[in-house]
């Protein structure tokens, strides 16, 4: 499980090593761990060091010294670097190893054309970002803003670019615990950071702007510290995952209700009926309008339907709202599944039937204008933007309020529980951006709740807190439902009605990694 600190609790981590004067040795171990990855993405672009260049962006902090160290080991494997001093103080001794190794310097402050050197740095094969560090507050501001807006203009969208800029610690501009970006970010390809991960670079824009993520440890104790933010890895989705057993049945593998789709939107119900039996359920029951239940039935032939009562359908978890809008019989099951006491997936058309106060097991998944809609229900007025903007704030915020679980739907899915834990998934694909694809998660979800809502050790075997367990399933199906997209996005762009085939093939992955980890 990849766990993020606060900028805080890292600054308290560090601060016995830097009291007892293990200072340089900290900086040169992040240095050396950042020009590892380096060499790693010049080798992966199929370039090598002699005759590269690289562009060091150095700061005031301990950041921009970091990369200038870096910088001081390009230069030693024959990169050709040039310091460019963000600030009118940058770190003497970093400064004088660059400079000592052959490197040249210039100051931002004493050039006489912007535009010119950020040009220069578009054109070099490495740039290396050490602008601002955990310690800043707010965004970029005057020339270092200016250098990085005429950087992006003469570099291009970071797709089409040719040099690979590699963030130290954090990408200069975003917010290092929130992920929020307000004005110019210098986006990295790949972030290198040091310790932990911090929370900014999972959520929202924060992590959008960081690319790919490599964690440097450099000997910081953390264990006193609890993690501002979680991401589950493939093993711990593995762990959680109730395999069934030679004793098992139908009934004890788990029965999965669902009361979806309607006769405005009868597709929703067959999407998230496929996805819940392609995650692995011992059965489901369908409660929903006779022609819905027959659009299911052409897909699943094997799933039980009715048109009666949550009560008198017994399953050990539910889901509702999927398409479910503008029907009376479906909005009744909505709210008596919520009131059984049973884990419930809340989606879609069911939101706005949530009560005032409900439990854990209660997993809201609602997108940014949904969850707008659920905090003004409360008395918590936000726009839409704001809640993108910083949406494991938000997410917190609906789960203090309501009780419930709560996950944030957007390019990294952010899970919030009730206690304040926090899980945040980036594993899905811009392909997933389609209609019928909150269906299918919602099926995921749905299968999971119910095959673990009378799993004893599922908490244990996933190492959180029992409070938490329904928080880490959330996040679990994020992940199962992104991979589950990537998979199909090899094949072209992602048809969702086909998502239960990748969706399968992902549990299985999972289920061999799990039998390995066991045999190792």
């Amino acid at each position: 499980m990849l766990e993020a600190f606060s900028s805080g609790d890292i600054r308290s981590a560090e601060a016995p090593l830097l009291d007892a004067g293990h200072g340089d040795a900290l900086m040169q171990r992040a240095a050396h761990g950042l020009f590892g990855v380096v060499l790693g993405l010049l080798r992966d672009a199929g370039r090598g060091t002699y005759g590269a260049t690289a562009v060091v962006l150095a700061g005031s902090g301990n950041n921009g010294a970091d990369a200038l160290y870096a910088g001081e080991r390009l230069l030693r494997r024959g990169v050709g670097a040039t310091a460019v001093l963000m600030a009118d103080r940058v770190h003497d001794a970093a400064l004088e190893a660059f400079t000592r190794a052959g490197g040249t310097s210039v100051r931002l402050a004493d050039a006489a054309d912007i535009a010119a050197l950020a040009a220069h740095a578009a054109a070099a094969d490495i740039l290396l970002d050490g602008i601002l560090g955990t310690g800043a507050r707010g965004g970029l501001r005057g020339t270092s803003a200016d250098f990085v807006r005429a950087f992006d203009a003469a570099a291009g969208p970071r797709t089409a670019r040719s040099t690979i800029v590699v963030a130290c610690d954090v990408p200069s501009g975003i917010g290092v615990d929130t992920g929020r970006v307000d004005g110019p970010v210098l986006a990295a390809d790949a972030t290198v950071t040091f310790g932990a991960a911090k929370p900014g670079l999972l959520i929202g824009a924060g992590a959008v702007a960081a690319g790919e993520l490599n964690v440097v440890a450099i000997g910081l104790d953390l264990s006193g510290f609890t993690p501002a933010a979680r991401s589950l890895q493939g093993s711990d989705a593995a762990a959680l995952l109730r395999l069934p057993g030679a004793h098992d049945q139908k009934y004890s593998r788990g029965v999965l209700g669902v009361a979806a789709g309607s006769a405005l939107y009868p597709g929703a119900a067959a999407l998230a009926v496929g996805a819940a039996l392609a995650t692995g359920v011992g059965m489901v029951r369908y409660l929903g309008p006779e022609a819905v239940a027959a659009l299911v039935h052409q897909r699943n032939p094997e799933v039980v339907a009715s048109t009666g009562s949550i009560a008198e359908a017994q399953s050990q978890a539910w889901l509702v709202g999927p398409g479910a809008v503008d029907d009376d019989d479906q909005r009744r099951r909505a709210i008596d599944a919520m009131a059984s006491g049973l884990p419930v997936v809340v989606d879609a058309g069911a939101l706005a039937a949530v009560p005032d106060r409900v439990g854990p097991q209660v997993i809201l998944t609602p997108h940014a204008g949904e969850l707008r809609e659920l905090l003004a229900a409360r008395g918590v007025d936000v726009e839409r933007a704001d809640i993108e903007a910083e949406p494991a704030h938000f997410a917190l915020r609906a789960a203090e309020s309501t009780g419930a679980t709560v996950l944030l739907k957007g390019y990294t899915t952010v899970v919030a529980a009730p206690s304040g834990a926090l899980f945040v998934q980036a594993d899905a694909t811009p392909w997933l951006s389609t209609a019928g694809s909150g269906d299918t998660l919602a099926g995921i979800l749905g299968a999971l709740t119910a095959t673990l809502a009378e799993d004893d050790g599922a908490a244990d075997r996933v190492g959180v807190a029992p409070t938490d367990l329904w928080a880490a399933i959330a996040a679990a199906g994020a992940l199962i439902h992104g991979r589950a997209g990537q998979l199909a996005a090899r094949s072209g762009p992602v048809v969702v009605s086909g998502l239960p085939g990748p969706i399968r093939a992902v549990v299985a992955d999972l289920v061999e990694e799990r039998r390995l980890a066991a045999t190792t």
